[in-house]
């Protein structure tokens, strides 16, 4: 099954601050093992600014960022192809522990599965 891991930005983020060096360095270190065990489909990190598209009574608006009123922005994304939601959990903790390992102190991610042809009734 495929899950997708959003990271949610902290303070830093949402301050414009990118990530320490460390912390990159061992965010690379787990994206090169996923990749070589063949578990990793995507991931990215996303900018502290964004357009909204919003459809109201049939009008479009169109909003540019940074939201003030949004309280909690998605700072980054991967995608894995994992057996369980057990695995994506630990594969999350590693995620996590190398934030922690780089001393952050506030950090956020959630866990989210993907629906497949398979929730309707094709195959993958």
């Amino acid at each position: 099954m495929r899950y997708m891991m959003l990271v949610m930005g902290n303070s830093d983020y949402q301050a414009g601050r990118p990530p320490s060096p460390q912390l990159m360095e061992e965010i690379g270190k787990l994206a090169q093992e996923a990749q070589k065990a063949g578990t990793m489909i995507l991931s990215e990190g996303l900018k502290p600014r964004a357009r909204r598209i919003k459809l109201v009574k049939g009008k479009r608006q169109v909003t540019d960022g940074p939201f003030t009123e949004t309280k909690e922005m998605i700072g980054g994304f991967a995608i894995f192809e994992l057996p369980s939601e057990e695995e994506a959990l630990a594969q999350a903790q590693r995620f996590v522990d190398a934030h922690v390992k780089c001393g952050v102190k506030d950090f956020e991610m959630e866990i989210r599965p993907m629906y497949g042809p398979e929730d309707f009734g094709g195959k993958r």
